[in-house]
């Protein structure tokens, strides 16, 4: 599987906010050229209406450990943020994301490429 990225957290944790910008890899983005290898020439995705989540669970599970809802602070431009809840980053270990849209109409879209997340111990 695929990972966009990587993020080092620390348990415990409720910080950092994650920003995402969702955009379309197939529409190029206004004055610019597609090149599908460059995600800056990529439309933003608007989810007017709509809303996003961020599913986690642990690397090789199939079990969701948690589901963070996402503020969309621009819809038309497909930005959105979210930060980690008490408890969500209560254990070690390497996990995967999962960005989940549901647009107004009900449809709904999933990003292909995962995030990954790398959790340590904290010294407490």
């Amino acid at each position: 599987m695929a990972y966009s990225q990587t993020i080092n957290l620390v348990t415990g944790d409720t910080l950092p906010e994650l920003t995402f910008t969702l955009k379309d890899s197939q529409s190029a983005a206004s004055g610019k050229t597609l090149d599908e290898n460059d995600s800056a020439t990529w439309a933003p995705i608007d989810i007017t209406g709509g809303s996003v989540k961020l599913r986690i669970r642990e690397l090789g599970s199939t079990t969701v450990k948690s589901t963070l809802n996402c503020t969309v602070t621009d819809a038309t431009s497909g930005k959105v943020a979210t930060n980690f809840p008490t408890g969500t980053l209560d254990t070690a270990g390497t996990f995967e994301g999962e960005i989940e849209m549901t647009f107004a109409n009900g449809g709904i879209q999933t990003v292909y490429d995962l995030l990954k997340l790398k959790v340590r111990s904290d010294f407490d």
